[in-house]
């Protein structure tokens, strides 16, 4: 099996809720995303998509991506697409760095690989784990009512698992959080997700200031030796995100016990063969994982859902339905969402009848 062809489309893909806020006045009003489809000579087509979060959350940015892969698509014309480490080192050698560009392409050639077997791309990544992965919902920065109405509508909606942007002005974030613990169930989980936006000091004010809260926390500061300065005193779990950005990274990670768990995007860390190696290995050292991305439709969110369900019950924290987030459709069907929790469609590959129709005219077209 070879690659015959490779096409490309840009989709802009606004949010349900409005404007997504996070620490630092940082927001987007959309995800912008790329989505690629690879057809092999057999006419059998996988498709991948990758969308950043604004120009400032990951080291991502959409015009870049647009502009990246007709630069690496037409050496993998005539490649077996089933050959996916070969595929991703050929990729970093004529396009070196910018893993985010090459996500897109090495997830068509999973789904193209899975849809060609007639298998589920969750039978490809180690087995299926579990029938459906429990989902968490997000309180994006705003007012304290803000915020206390949006956790009670989320916890209404029959969602228990709450991740609560923080990493602004410390004062407010505790304020934040203790209004937001106080109107939600006892027992919901928390997660406090500073997205590397405090320094050690400013942690560390907000972990002592909220010590009476059940909460995990999530990425505080920028580096792995500021984060490992407020995990010594830490009396809570401690995940971290924006630090996981190569196989060596996680390694490091677990060498100065800096974290419980990780949270992998598939985007960062350059698609799905690299992220699914981080995860294994991650997995056998013992973290907790969650997979996600930066963001991105149903064909991410298929994705996503795909390499959560081969994790191992026991090690996975939850999964996000970023489909549910945007005003766009790109697909036909899309992962099934139950109250709190999240599967993967029925059929091969990613499961999702993409429908080019609602793509667009590509703007990069080859073979």
């Amino acid at each position: 099996m070879k690659i015959k062809s490779i096409k490309a489309y840009h989709v802009v893909q606004p949010f349900v809720d409005g404007p997504y806020r996070m620490s630092k006045g940082r927001v987007a009003d959309c995800f912008d995303a790329v989505i690629v489809a690879i057809t092999s000579d057999s006419g059998v087509t996988g498709w991948g998509e990758m969308a950043p979060l604004g120009n400032f959350y990951s080291a991502a940015f959409s015009a870049g991506a647009r502009a990246g892969v007709p630069e690496i698509a037409p050496h993998l014309i005539g490649q077996d697409p089933r050959g996916f480490a070969g595929i991703g080192r050929l990729m970093d050698t004529v396009f070196k760095g910018h893993p985010y560009i090459k996500s897109a392409l090495d997830m068509a050639c999973w789904d193209l690989a899975a849809r060609a077997a007639d298998v589920p791309l969750v039978t490809m990544l180690g087995g299926r784990e579990s029938d459906m992965a429990e989902t968490y919902r997000v309180v994006t920065h705003g007012t304290l009512d803000q915020m206390a109405a949006l956790a009670k509508r989320i916890i209404s909606e029959g969602c228990r698992r709450l991740q609560v942007k923080v990493g602004g002005n410390v004062h407010d974030d505790i304020e934040r959080v203790t209004t937001v613990a106080a109107a939600v169930p006892k027992g919901t989980v928390i997660f406090c997700d500073a997205n590397a936006g405090w320094t050690p000091y400013q942690a560390r004010q907000f972990a002592d200031a909220t010590r009476g809260i059940d909460y995990t926390f999530e990425q505080p500061c920028t580096t792995l030796d500021e984060n490992m300065s407020v995990r010594r005193m830490l009396d809570k779990p401690m995940v971290l995100d924006e630090s996981v950005t190569s196989l060596g990274e996680m390694l490091e990670i677990h060498r100065r016990g800096a974290a419980d768990g990780l949270t992998l995007k598939i985007s960062r860390l350059g698609g799905v063969t690299q992220t699914r190696l981080i995860r294994d290995v991650a997995v056998d050292l013992g973290f907790m994982i969650t997979v996600e991305d930066t963001g991105g439709a149903e064909i991410d969110t298929a994705a996503m859902a795909h390499l959560s369900l081969s994790t191992p019950a026991e090690r996975r924290l939850h999964a996000i339905a970023f489909h549910e987030w945007v005003t766009v459709r790109t697909a036909r069907n899309a992962p099934p969402v139950t109250g709190s929790h999240m599967g993967v469609a029925d059929g091969p590959g990613l499961g999702i009848d993409v429908d080019p129709d609602l793509l667009g005219e590509p703007f990069f077209e080859i073979g």
